[in-house]
């Protein structure tokens, strides 16, 4: 092996499980990639991955030469960043995937000044509320919200995001502002309901209550599958919602939402950070990594 170049397509065809998809996140041909693959192999005398018309699979030989590869090119960035300072440039790509409120009202408009302090570094990112394959898909990291289910990631706790009530001035205006869990319920309070996937049943208002949470149902005539959309219909009046801080602060900022029942506020979210491998992480990952915790810091609860 004269460079790493041919470990680098190796270990992303591998992760992949795909020739097209690996060479589409590299930028070069598919059959690049496949002839550096098959002469990969030819110097090492094994046959690293098993070839279908519909996937690839690593073969027992190709699942231990890629545990090898992914050490051996985790050590070489770092070998190539070892006298770089903290306050160096950052370059290369990153690609993160994130919730879509977080990524839309949180991290992007922090981005310019991240990107102004390391113009060399390249960014991909994913905003979607599904939970995407790290190795499969290609990324480097995640920020998850709620448990990680999976044990075969690694987290990083970020901290517990501060979750709140909220409802829109019109909303408010007809119903009154609800001081207490009776008034939810006398007073003709209506909730919109999120659901996972119809035909499930909805979310219910969460309060404290005796050191833990419980669940009320309220009336509500409108239910969603997705947080963008939670969050309009606070908006435009059709009833109480509850959400993280961070992603309802520049509506309550603006005055297109009011924080109320500010003592009964649903349980706290937990947020990590997630990577596939724990071991030499690079440079920009772990980089990314704590300025994501730096620009969360004001959502979490103290």
């Amino acid at each position: 092996m004269k460079n790493l170049e041919a470990l680098i397509i190796f270990a992303r065809v591998a992760e992949m499980k795909s020739f097209t998809q690996a060479a589409e996140i590299l930028g070069i041909q598919k059959g690049r990639a496949s002839l550096v693959v098959r002469e990969l192999e030819r110097e090492t005398g094994a046959t690293l991955l098993h070839r279908t018309t519909r996937t690839v699979q690593l073969t027992e030989d190709g699942r231990a030469f890629y545990s090898r590869a992914r050490d051996l090119l985790s050590e070489a960035e770092e070998l190539q960043s070892m006298f770089s300072h903290d306050g160096m440039s950052l370059r290369g790509r990153i690609r993160v995937d994130m919730p879509a409120v977080l990524a839309q009202c949180v991290v992007i408009p922090a981005l310019p000044q991240l990107l102004e302090a390391h113009p060399e570094l390249e960014i991909e990112l994913s905003s979607t509320d599904r939970r995407v394959d790290l190795v499969h898909e290609g990324f480097d990291c995640v920020i998850r919200l709620g448990p990680i289910v999976d044990d075969t990631l690694i987290a990083r706790p970020l901290g517990q995001l501060r979750m709140i009530n909220a409802a829109s001035p019109g909303y408010l205006a007809r119903f009154g502002v609800p001081q207490t869990i009776d008034d939810l319920l006398n007073h003709g309070h209506q909730m919109v309901h999120y659901q996972r996937s119809f035909g499930s049943k909805p979310d219910g208002w969460e309060y404290p209550v005796d050191g833990g949470y419980q669940l009320l149902m309220l009336p509500g005539a409108i239910r969603v599958n997705s947080v963008p959309a939670y969050h309009e219909e606070g908006l435009a009046g059709l009833g109480l919602i509850q959400g993280g801080y961070s992603t309802l602060a520049p509506y309550i900022e603006r005055g297109a939402l009011v924080e109320v029942l500010t003592d009964l506020c649903p349980e706290p979210l937990s947020a990590s950070f997630v990577v596939a491998h724990r071991r030499n992480l690079s440079r920009r990952v772990r980089a990314f990594m704590h300025w994501t915790e730096e620009i969360l810091k004001p959502y979490f609860d103290r």
